[in-house]
């Protein structure tokens, strides 16, 4: 025996009737229609827009957003500048964060300049800058050059 697609229904107890719901207490759902009391939820017409809605007070997930994270205040940006770019000036000269500025390697004398040991320097230089890192400080002085650390309000950072 085959069965055709109109003979089959659903397993017993596997659908119901929808619920009219405010229709009077002979439903079942009277008087509230299992909406509670008072309230923006109990009335008809427009949904909430989203679940994390709070009755039109601004939200939470708004107001704290900037607090994710951590936010060091005591950080001191340094900019960064690379032995290669210390190799176009000229042997035997003085480099300072002023010199770095006048050569557009530097963008502002705002903040500390900190030398990095990226690339290779084979001219003797004096370098004056606020911090320095190992590898550069070995390569100006391998270069027979010398490092100055410019003290100051913005050099006064402990090393970390």
């Amino acid at each position: 025996m085959t069965i055709g697609a109109h003979e089959l229904r659903p397993d017993k107890g596997a659908t119901h009737s929808k619920k009219r719901i405010g229709r009077g207490n002979a439903t079942g759902q009277g008087t509230y229609a299992g909406k509670g009391l008072k309230g923006q939820k109990s009335r008809s017409g427009k949904r909430l827009p989203y679940d994390a809605f709070e009755g039109g007070q601004f939200p939470t997930s708004r107001k704290f957003h900037v607090l994710r994270g951590f936010n060091n205040k005591w950080r001191v940006p340094f900019q960064p500048v690379n032995v290669a770019a210390l190799d176009r000036f000229d042997a035997g000269s003085s480099v300072t964060p002023e010199s770095l500025r006048e050569a557009g390697i530097l963008k502002h004398l705002r903040e500390p300049v900190k030398v990095l040991g990226n690339g290779d320097l084979a001219t003797k230089l004096t370098v004056s800058a606020h911090r320095f890192s190992e590898t550069a400080k070995a390569k100006i002085e391998a270069a027979g050059g010398t490092c100055i650390v410019l003290a100051g309000e913005d050099a006064e950072v402990k090393d970390s």
